[in-house]
Formats: C-alpha cells, sequence, structure tokens
C-alpha cells in the first residue's frame, strides 16, 4: 500500500514534469481534499496507508492538475475573506486582491446599508459583505443561471439568505429596475481587454468563464456602462467601488468624474499595485 507520503512525493515529482507551479502544495491540498483533513494535518500521518478508494480518487485529482485545470475547480471549494465558498467552471474563481476590495466597503461603510454588487458571480463580495455587515441587505447580480443557483447556496451555507437576493441580469442590455436606490455599488468587472487575453495563464485562459474574465474589447467597456448606471441607483453620499487591474486606475478614475462621483480613492494591493477605486455620489 503508498503511504500518505509516498503518494506526496509521487504527485510532486510528476506534477513539476507536468509544468505545474508550486507542485507540492498542490499535491497537498488535493490529498487532504481527498481525506476531508485540513493540509497540516497529512504532516501527522505520513506513515498511514492510502485506501484503494482514496488512492483512486487522487490519482483522478492528480491527472485533473496535471491538465492545468485549476484546483479550485477540483477540490470544489476555496477560501475567501476566512469564509469558504463553493466554486465551479461556471464562476471565476476568487482572488485574494478581491478581498481588498471587501475590506474597504467595510472600512468606508456604516453596517446599516444597501449594496448591489454588479457581476457577484459565486457570491464571494455580496456575502462576504452581508457576514460582517450584519444590518445590510445585499442584492447580487449576475447574466450567469449556473452562477445564481451557486451563489444563492453559498448565502445558504453562510446563513445570510434572508438578507441577500439573487437576480438574473445583464447590466448591459438590461435597466436596473428590480431595486430603487442603494447606498453601495460594487462590481469586479471583466477587466482584461481582448487584445490581452490570450496572454493569460493555461488555468485562466482555458477554464475560467471568459464572460467573466474580458469585456471582447479594451477593458473599460464594464467600468463605462456601471458607472453610468450606479449614478441614478445610488443615494447622494452613496459610494461606488470597483476592482481594477495593473495600469487602469488613471481611465477608471476619469469615467467616474465624468459620471459625477468625487472624493474618488485608489488602494494598492499587497504588491503596490492600484486594485481598489471608488467615488462618492455628488
Amino acid at each position: 500500500m503508498i503511504t500518505v507520503l509516498e503518494a506526496i512525493n509521487l504527485s510532486t515529482d510528476f506534477l513539476q514534469k507536468k509544468g505545474i507551479q508550486s507542485p507540492r502544495i498542490n499535491a497537498e491540498l488535493l490529498l487532504a481534499s481527498v481525506l476531508k483533513c485540513k493540509r497540516l494535518q497529512l504532516y501527522l500521518s505520513f506513515d498511514r496507508p492510502l485506501k484503494q478508494n482514496e488512492l483512486d480518487d487522487y490519482r483522478e485529482m492528480i491527472k485533473r492538475r496535471s491538465s492545468f485545470e485549476p484546483l479550485q475547480y477540483i477540490t470544489g471549494y476555496v477560501e475567501f475573506y476566512n469564509l469558504e465558498f463553493k466554486v465551479n467552471p461556471a464562476v471565476l474563481i476568487p482572488r485574494p486582491e478581491t478581498e481588498i476590495l471587501v475590506e474597504t466597503i467595510i472600512g468606508n461603510c456604516n453596517d446599516k446599508i444597501t449594496v448591489l454588487d454588479i457581476g457577484s458571480g459565486s457570491g464571494i463580495i455580496g456575502i462576504s459583505l452581508a457576514v460582517n455587515l450584519q444590518n445590510s441587505n445585499v442584492y447580487c447580480t449576475d447574466i450567469s443561471d449556473d452562477a445564481i443557483i451557486l451563489a444563492k447556496e453559498n448565502a445558504k451555507r453562510h446563513n445570510v439568505i434572508s438578507r441577500t437576493s439573487f437576480i438574473i441580469h445583464n447590466i448591459i442590455s438590461q435597466p436596473i429596475d428590480f431595486i430603487s436606490v442603494v447606498d453601495v455599488v460594487v462590481s469586479n468587472p471583466p477587466y482584461i481587454s481582448k487584445n490581452d487575453f490570450n496572454s493569460l495563464q493555461k488555468e485562466i485562459k482555458n477554464f475560467e468563464p471568459r464572460y467573466a474574465l474580458t469585456d471582447e474589447s479594451d477593458g473599460f467597456a464594464f467600468f463605462n456602462i456601471i458607472a453610468a448606471k450606479a449614478k441614478n441607483k445610488l443615494n447622494y453620499g452613496g459610494k461606488l467601488f470597483f476592482e481594477i487591474a495593473e495600469g487602469q486606475s488613471s481611465t477608471v478614475k476619469n469615467i467616474l468624474q465624468e459620471n459625477s462621483f468625487s472624493d474618488i480613492k485608489i488602494v494598492k494591493d499587497y504588491q503596490n499595485i492600484d486594485r481598489v477605486i471608488y467615488g462618492v455620489k455628488k
């Protein structure tokens, strides 16, 4: 029988030869998923033999990862803002940088607010806000039926389904006619330009939903549309928050100013890159 340590070592070598970054961590996380334990618990079980069904499941996961399928789609979950969310190929995999967007909203708004999350995907932004702002109400919208179904599951998982609403909505072609006014509009929109899409990593380009990554244009289409529509749905003094890509802050700042937003501020990420921008409705 193959032990936990032997399985990890063999899988690490295999993934490394396939060109997977951080192969040891990937091997450990996948095995922890199979054994339904924390990764660090594996270190206390190195001599434990794997059962045949565990070994079969692990081999299948390693095979999928060796084809560059994202780890999070294989395990079916991701950690975000100290919460665990279900994910699948219908939604974008949350990035650590997006935690800065959530943190910025929490730090700049009171507890009793109404939030509109545009392009919510798995619901990580809106649900994280609902969990941490316990008197808030959150509306999450997405163009994908499958994304909305998954987001509802995540809201139930974190006991905020009574304060969250989920609406299938196309922000490009449809008016925001399902609410009157809100205090906060937030979006992590598709901001990768069509020209830059093909230069993305295989894990992203080949597996994550294209519609959630690129606007099929210059990367600024959704910022323009959301800013124009948000200004008519925000209370006076309400705030619009965006996550942005490297090099976009100057143009997005101009978009906000053109749509009557003031007191515009930019927040950098852990690599000193402009990552979040927000403004106040005049």
